[in-house]
């Protein structure tokens, strides 16, 4: 008589095999969204740099913040958050308006944790770019790929 039906350990063997593929799969999958929307925060950014590299040849000094969102040629066009909305876009600006600081920082939610990795990112006329963490460390190198 052969017996037919998995044992309580090849059962538990599959549970635990399961699990560690899930938890992996989660991780994985929570990096590639991450990423995701880090790109969404450069892209925002490059099209703020571009826009103002624009209006600086039209009148030799960057559009102050109030002018970002204003339509062009008065200003840049640009909306206050990034395309997905995951980042707020902000500029601040030289007093003499010939440099300029352009910020995503991470539009907190509710329904889901935030990128506590790259909480603001930034990039200046000359197209430095830096990046900070929820604890204010430098994490440029991470960030800016």
């Amino acid at each position: 008589m052969t017996r037919r039906g998995f044992t309580l350990t090849e059962v538990l063997t599959a549970l635990v095999a399961l699990t560690v593929l899930a938890a992996v799969a989660v991780t994985m999958w929570r990096s590639s969204d991450l990423k995701s929307r880090r790109h969404d925060a450069i892209e925002a950014l490059m099209t703020l740099q571009k826009a103002q590299d624009q209006y600086f040849g039209l009148h030799a000094r960057y559009a102050a913040e109030a002018q970002v969102g204003a339509a062009p040629p008065a200003g840049l066009g640009i909306p206050p958050k990034s395309k997905r909305g995951y980042y707020a876009i902000s500029t601040r600006n030289s007093p003499d308006n010939l440099g300029y600081w352009a910020t995503a920082r991470v539009v907190p939610r509710v329904e889901e944790s935030a990128d506590e990795r790259c909480v603001e990112l930034r990039l200046d006329q000359n197209g430095r770019r830096f990046a900070v963490d929820s604890k204010g460390a430098d994490r440029s190198a991470d960030c800016w790929h």
